[in-house]
């Protein structure tokens, strides 16, 4: 015979049965990001990546710059590399300057050549907006890879910043330069197109009556698009700077000074920024900021070794042009 429960018996399995329900679900909906995958992990996604040794270095501006952020104007063509890895951003336009210069003192042992981004006409051409405006210069990383990728392949994708010294900072604090990704995913609409990244801040500063530098990390964004202060490092120095994203659609930021290779503690946070979940990589890219006074140029910044990969690639990798699949939206976003 089937065991009769007390209503004592009764009352409490159903509170324990609610009660883990209830547990369930908050749990769903405060679930933590998947494990990051460190940059700098797995196989370089063929044809794409700079580390700028190459002596005939050169890009080709085709000025005037696009500024379609403000004016709606988009001036092709575009800037472009001689090596085709680097092209001018048609909403923001690129950096005055894009030329490669000698390794910084302190860079990665046997580099001879690094990039230097620099902008001091940041708005629309001809005129001053004499407000912050900033310019994008841009991996042309789906073109040469023949298609987005998807994040269940684990895009990651790492560089080395120079910091130059306070005596060559632009005359102000805040923004000056981004490391961003190109991503697509599910938020308000499907495919919306966002940006995460990491900005550099200058600080001025005093103490014991002496003038400090630094340089303060930003990271863009957390699940409610809120920008969050990170490290802060010194002038006259390197940094090295990944991100990656991972199959849940979340994105991870790393930052570490110095030039030694990424590790799991230098994960400085994992969001799902905005509260989108990416489904795709397009591109990762940097910006330079100053203030469109036609005065002030911005300050001088220098990368080195800009690379991408793919942590979990399926088993033909990335080889050539490949008809990308149209992802599905997951059920549910939470």
């Amino acid at each position: 015979m089937p065991r009769r429960l007390s209503r004592r018996q009764f009352g409490l399995s159903t509170l324990a049965l609610s009660s883990s329900l209830l547990a369930g679900r908050a749990g769903a909906a405060n679930r933590l990001p998947m494990k990051a995958v460190v940059p700098g992990t797995g196989v370089p996604v063929a044809r794409t990546g700079d580390d700028f040794e190459a002596e005939d270095w050169d890009y080709y501006p085709q000025h005037p710059k696009s500024s379609f952020n403000i004016d709606k104007e988009i001036r092709a063509p575009g800037g472009i590399s001689k090596n085709l890895q680097w092209v001018e951003a048609a909403k923001r336009g690129q950096p005055d300057v894009v030329r490669r210069v000698s390794t910084p003192p302190g860079g990665i042992e046997g580099s001879s050549g690094a990039l230097l981004l620099q902008s001091l006409n940041s708005g629309v051409p001809g005129r001053r907006s004499h407000e912050q405006q900033q310019d994008d210069l841009l991996s042309n990383s789906e073109q040469l890879a023949g298609r987005t990728i998807p994040v269940s392949w684990s895009p990651n994708c790492v560089c080395r910043v120079y910091v130059v010294p306070h005596t060559k900072w632009e005359e102000r604090n805040g923004a000056s330069f981004g490391y961003r990704i190109g991503v697509v995913g599910w938020g308000k609409e499907d495919n919306e197109e966002y940006w995460p990244g990491m900005f550099f801040h200058m600080e001025r500063g005093l103490k014991d009556n002496k003038r400090t530098y630094s340089i303060r990390a930003w990271v863009r964004a957390d699940g409610y698009g809120r920008d969050l202060p990170s490290l802060t490092f010194q002038a006259d120095s390197w940094i090295t700077m990944g991100m990656s994203c991972t199959a849940d659609g979340a994105c991870h930021f790393f930052l570490r000074p110095g030039i030694e290779d990424l590790q799991e503690k230098d994960c400085v946070g994992s969001y799902w920024p905005y509260n989108y979940r990416a489904h795709s990589f397009q591109c990762f890219f940097f910006n330079v900021i100053n203030t469109d006074d036609g005065r002030n140029v911005g300050t001088p910044w220098i990368i080195d070794d800009a690379m991408l990969y793919c942590a979990t690639p399926p088993a033909s990798r990335i080889v050539g042009p490949q008809t990308a699949t149209q992802p599905q939206r997951p059920t549910t976003t939470k």
